[in-house]
């Protein structure tokens, strides 16, 4: 069991670092221009320097609303994580993380919700750049998705022995 434990704790770790990390870096959505390669995430687009990211005026509601979910799931993930240990050493033997698992699966449905519409708005539309293609920091949240769906349905199911 404590191995179990420890495995979900590290799991949930590597989940928050990766939120951290995919919402942090500007490696959404990467392209190839004449003065090399450009990449734009939630917040710039960089090539050698990094300048403010241009969105349309039809688009910019769905960048924030993306930036804000984003940033929710960052902080459920870690409330969570909070819970989790504190709860570990105040849960009496044989009760369920129940909390922890709820606030876990709001972190997922918020990445759902950021990574959606990020798909459905941005994906394949990149200024200045030919050939866009998704970047890492996509991908991490696409991995922390599953990753906090999983933790969350272990938390509701795992007891404490």
């Amino acid at each position: 069991m404590l191995v179990l434990l420890a495995g979900i704790f590290v799991v949930h770790i590597a989940t928050v670092i990766m939120l951290f990390v995919s919402t942090i870096a500007n490696v959404w959505m990467v392209g190839s221009s004449n003065f090399g390669t450009i990449s734009s995430g939630l917040w710039l687009m960089c090539n050698k320097t990094c300048t403010q990211l241009p969105v349309s005026s039809q688009d910019e509601a769905s960048l924030k609303t993306v930036q804000a979910f984003m940033i929710l799931s960052i902080i459920f993930s870690v409330v969570a994580l909070v819970l989790f240990i504190i709860q570990l050493f105040t849960l009496e033997k044989g009760k369920r993380f129940y909390m922890t698992g709820a606030v876990m699966l709001v972190c997922w449905m918020c990445i759902l919700i950021a990574v959606s519409i990020y798909t459905a708005r941005f994906t394949g539309t990149m200024v200045y750049s030919t050939n866009p293609h998704h970047g890492y920091c996509f991908i991490l949240a696409w991995i922390c998705f599953c990753f906090s769906f999983i933790i969350g349905i272990l938390y509701l199911v795992l007891r404490k022995k």
